[in-house]
């Protein structure tokens, strides 16, 4: 039961959608970490067999050109190229747990960080698509479209809030 003589805080649906928004950004900075651990595990073993072990257990035929494009890349993998993939993959996981940390906290530099790191994944989801539609395409293509329209909104509403409140003060 709420008190009577608190008034309703009007910001408190936006900080919960931003707090999932943060959440989702933690899980992807989480999952990249690992992706870099498993980068990491790589270096110094034979990608090719680790490959061919994989096809095997998935039971994908190595006659299939899937197959086939996938163990020439296996081969093609070094150990500085996995250092790189790391290191990479490590510095945009410090992104995505920096974005996290601002959101949860209501900064408006992670607005702003949401709206561009959003914006530029785009042309990359929309080249994906063209590629082939499926599923999970559309379902991160929409859910990065309504991502970056929410932070829009944030921003210009929080914009237009301090324009009232400096306004009102004068």
């Amino acid at each position: 039961m709420r008190d009577p003589g608190k008034k309703p805080d009007p910001h408190r649906r936006q900080r919960r959608v931003l707090r999932a928004v943060a959440g989702f950004e933690f899980f992807k900075g989480i999952f990249v970490v690992a992706m870099g651990i498993c980068a990491l595990a790589l270096v110094h073993k034979d990608t090719w067999l680790i490959a061919e072990s994989l096809l095997a257990l998935l039971r994908i035929s190595t006659d299939h050109r899937f197959a086939q494009s996938f163990l020439d890349f296996a081969d093609s993998i070094t150990d500085a190229r996995l250092w790189a993939a790391a290191r990479i993959a490590f510095a945009y996981a410090a992104l995505r747990f920096t974005e996290a940390y601002g959101l949860w906290k209501e900064r408006t530099w992670a607005e702003f960080m949401a709206c561009v790191s959003g914006t530029l994944l785009l042309p990359l989801e929309v080249r994906e698509l063209f590629r082939g539609v499926t599923f999970f395409r559309c379902a991160l293509l929409i859910g990065n479209v309504a991502i970056v329209l929410y932070m829009i909104y944030i921003i210009l509403a929080n914009r237009r809030e301090r324009r009232n409140a400096a306004a009102s003060s004068t």
